[in-house]
């Protein structure tokens, strides 16, 4: 039960097409998968977001520190790493790649004892969760309202009962976007925008109050994620409910958030904000400020498994008999080992996705698919 390797391997595939949000254009998709292996041969899976290169690198820093350390301590693991590299990142790549270690960890730990690892963080508060679909991306066509609409009423005949569409393409063009897209799929279908943090908050505000008669379910990134102060300005101008956290780290980066009271919805993705144990914990932080906790994702099928296993225990906000449920973000733009890498897909039906019940994180990896794309491998 001792950890006896720790390896890292990099993935990547290019695009048949590219697609691009508020920042940038992606052509290839890339994942850091982190293989955790024990002295009586047991093999957990976890995944880091962000630059493979240097995430693959930290780990190798980590791999001393760590190995012959019992893999049933995650947190004591975790407390380790995270003080022996503090001093050089609290946030970014030091963190995203402890995350990687986190979830490879619960997988080991639930496999061990044979049970999912929702189970042994208390069980499952739920056992499905509703599925929202992420797209709605500029892609390299000029009628990109047309592909907007067409995609999104595509999600709507797929089952899904909410979709995010991005913005952060200036205020004009966002306006007619939106309220085209509303048009598209009816009032009764779930809509959520996210601008990639494309404005500061004076700007933002200008959208927020020109579409906020289209019944928006959140207003996720608005401005950076630095600017604290910018999100409560948003926040208190508008009538739409504020997200973002997908780019903060750890129970003391959202510690900040929470008692600011920045967001209405915090979003840590546990490949980036500290794995499943501080995604955990600063969930339950949430809780106790009142706030709303509705993970990002946007990873392999690995990424995606260790998510569900988190939303399994997030717990209502607050208890009623009709709580707002924490919903699984499922990307739905081109990927071409999201769910090949896992030899069961994960899929939502009517809308809805169930958590693996298999142990660990209920996924297994098809080494197969591992090896065609991967390009690099540190140990």
């Amino acid at each position: 039960m001792r950890i006896s390797e720790v390896k890292t391997h990099i993935l990547e595939a290019r695009l048949r097409q590219p697609f691009g949000f508020s920042q940038w254009w992606y052509d290839t998709r890339r994942a850091t998968i982190i293989e955790v292996e024990t002295d009586d041969g047991l093999i957990g899976w976890g995944e880091s977001f962000g630059p493979p290169g240097p995430i693959a690198a930290t780990v190798k820093e980590f791999r001393p520190h760590i190995l012959g350390q019992d893999s049933r301590a995650i947190d004591r693991i975790w407390e380790l790493l995270y003080n022996r590299f503090r001093d050089f990142g609290q946030k970014g790549i030091i963190v995203a790649a402890l995350s990687g270690i986190d979830i490879a960890l619960w997988d080991l730990l639930g496999k061990r004892y044979g049970v999912p690892a929702h189970v042994l963080m208390g069980g499952p508060v739920r056992t499905r969760v509703q599925a929202y679909a992420t797209g709605m991306y500029l892609q390299k066509a000029e009628d990109q309202t047309r592909l907007f609409m067409e995609e999104a009423r595509s999600y709507v005949e797929a089952g899904f009962k909410t979709v995010k569409m991005k913005v952060g393409f200036g205020v004009e063009r966002d306006t007619t976007l939106v309220k085209r897209v509303r048009e598209a799929i009816g009032p009764d279908i779930g809509l959520v925008i996210d601008a990639n943090h494309a404005y500061d908050a004076v700007e933002a505000v200008r959208l927020g109050r020109r579409i906020e008669a289209l019944d928006i379910g959140w207003f996720e990134e608005p401005v950076c994620p630095e600017d604290l102060r910018g999100y409560k300005a948003v926040k208190s101008a508008l009538g739409i409910p504020i997200a973002g956290g997908e780019s903060e780290y750890t129970r003391f980066g959202f510690r900040d958030i929470l008692v600011e009271r920045a967001m209405d919805i915090i979003q840590p993705d546990v490949c980036i904000s500290g794995g499943i144990s501080e995604c955990r914990k600063i969930a339950i932080m949430a809780n106790a400020f009142g706030v709303r906790c509705n993970p990002h994702a946007w990873g392999t099928g690995i990424g995606i498994a260790a998510t569900l296993q988190l939303l399994a225990v997030i717990p209502h906000n607050p208890l009623s008999m009709n709580p707002v449920e924490p919903m699984l973000e499922l990307d739905q733009t081109e990927h071409p080992f999201r769910m090949t890498l896992i030899t069961e897909p994960i899929i939502q039906q009517n809308g809805f996705v169930a958590v693996p019940q298999g142990p660990g994180l209920g996924v297994e990896v098809d080494r197969g698919v591992l090896q065609r794309y991967e390009v690099n491998r540190e140990t």
